[in-house]
């Protein structure tokens, strides 16, 4: 039996495990925030690598609802431990947080793999009652959650009382329980990608391991074995950028303070971090032609940031110290608006031209530059 050097994608996590072992505790400096920070992202890419794997062999939508929901655990985790230990006022650190993490993903992944796709194939192409479904439902989530606290009465400020917070929590969940059985179970098929001239002749192939053996066109699954491997070290992955993103988290606060940055662009930060895995996967997607894929990475996830997020951060408020505060900002919500509309106009004819994508990479754009300068 010939030994086999285990891969990249295997030391990855494990190295990063290691890293976070001896930093766990300590404030490092910039030297070793920048090592950390290697160590971050390999973890980062590895996860992608692996959840890949284990959504080739769970088939779609299950393998982009996988995706969705391990990232989410993972800004689950850095919001509630930063609310417990940062520095300073975190009341609306869960609102930038899920608010950013809603425009990267609606304007940030779902923009540029529609700009992949439409260069890469001259159109990117998909369907119009999935995406459409999940875009209805991401309004309707944010509506109910960040912006409503700007208007509700009971409570002072732009917070919600305690009988609201849980009535938005539990509607929350079950329009994100209702749309996972919409897109796994009684209409899976608006979820799949859209077969295209553009896409025929092209060999899908898995990040590892050989391909087509029966000849049909598209990579074969990764075994049970190979599969639960992947498993187990996706989820050594996450527990690695969760931990590293925790400590990183002191840097991310120093720079953002010293380069006179508003406080709440740390939400946007843990964002970007945390939604990295989802970006790269959906990019991958779309330049395979399978925009769709792409698609439901960036509305899932932007679903369950809220559907998920929210009512986690309402449980947690009971033992959490001080204000909640969801309700958004006036030019946040202009923004919402905006992308709301953009995305729409973009979804139902059921294909888009570049034009799309940039429209909602300059809304990204728009956003960042207002975190930075509100």
């Amino acid at each position: 039996m010939t030994w086999r050097r285990p891969s990249w994608t295997t030391l990855a996590p494990v190295a990063a495990l290691v890293v976070l072992a001896l930093a766990w505790g300590h404030h490092p400096g910039t030297l070793a925030a920048v090592a950390i920070g290697v160590f971050l992202v390999g973890a980062v890419l590895s996860a992608v690598h692996h959840a890949e794997v284990v959504a080739h062999r769970v088939g779609e939508p299950f393998g982009s609802l996988l995706l969705a929901a391990a990232v989410t655990v993972i800004e689950v985790a850095l919001i509630v431990t930063l609310m417990v230990t940062g520095k300073g006022d975190t009341s609306a650190l869960a609102r930038d947080t899920v608010f950013a993490a809603v425009m990267i993903t609606l304007n940030g992944i779902a923009g540029l793999s529609l700009l992949i796709g439409a260069v890469r194939y001259r159109m990117a192409v998909f369907n119009p009652e999935g995406s459409g479904s999940a875009l209805m439902t991401v309004a309707v989530l944010a509506t109910l959650t960040l912006v409503l606290p700007r208007f509700t009465t009971t409570a002072p400020g732009p917070e919600f009382s305690s009988d609201q917070l849980a009535f938005a929590a539990v509607a929350s969940l079950v329009l994100y329980a209702i749309f996972v059985f919409t897109q796994t179970v009684r209409h899976r098929d608006f979820f799949l990608p859209v077969e295209t001239g553009a896409a025929s002749g092209q060999v899908e192939r898995p990040a590892e391991g050989p391909v087509d053996l029966d000849g049909d066109g598209h990579a074969d699954p990764p075994s049970d074995r190979a599969a639960l491997a992947s498993l187990i070290l996706l989820l050594l992955g996450l527990v690695a950028v969760v931990g590293l993103a925790k400590v990183e988290s002191y840097p991310i606060e120093d720079a953002v303070d010293a380069v006179g940055f508003p406080t709440s662009f740390v939400g946007v930060v843990i964002a970007l971090l945390v939604l990295l895995p989802e970006s790269i996967a959906a990019g991958r997607a779309a330049a395979r032609n399978r925009v769709q894929i792409s698609l439901n990475l960036a509305y899932g996830s932007a679903m369950a940031s809220i559907g998920l997020t929210i009512p986690a951060i309402a449980v947690a408020s009971i033992w959490l110290d001080g204000p909640l505060v969801l309700g958004l900002e006036p030019t946040q919500m202009v923004l919402l608006l905006v992308t709301v509309v953009a995305g729409v106009l973009t979804v139902v004819p059921g294909r888009s031209k570049s034009l799309q994508g940039w429209v909602h990479l300059v809304l990204l754009a728009a956003f960042v530059f207002l975190a930075i300068s509100p």
